[in-house]
């Protein structure tokens, strides 16, 4: 990822979904990125994005994201408007560790960590 940055330094959309990718490593290199597709790849660490400051599109879905807690580091993309992360473990449960609550809303709590959303899975953020 970080070659692709040096290289194309302009670019603003990078479709990977479907591709094996682990981790995110050398994303912020492409910092004009404005939407990231990375669906269906075996993701769970989300430290690397706060660095794209002009991300306003990130589609996560059917990644390996177990902890709600690396949504956190969503919050700092203040352009982010649209995220994708259903097919992940935190949609039924906040972390790995726990149990499924029944009274558990994943949206809920994405809202809550990341204000500024407006769509999350397609959907928008004030429908529950």
């Amino acid at each position: 990822l970080r070659d692709l940055g040096t290289t194309l330094s302009h670019l603003q959309v990078l479709w990977l979904a479907r591709c094996g990718l682990s981790d995110l490593d050398g994303i912020s290199s492409c910092s004009s990125l404005k939407e990231l597709y990375v669906a269906y790849n075996n993701i769970s660490d989300l430290s690397q994005l706060p660095w794209l400051d002009h991300l306003e599109v990130l589609d996560l879905g059917g990644n390996n994201i177990e902890d709600i807690n690396q949504m956190q580091y969503l919050r700092l993309c203040d352009k982010l408007r649209c995220l994708t992360v259903e097919g992940n473990l935190i949609c039924l449960r906040p972390t790995a560790e726990s149990a499924e609550e029944p009274g558990y809303n994943y949206r809920a709590a994405i809202r809550r960590l990341i204000p500024h959303l407006e769509y999350l899975d397609a959907t928008p953020v004030s429908q529950t």
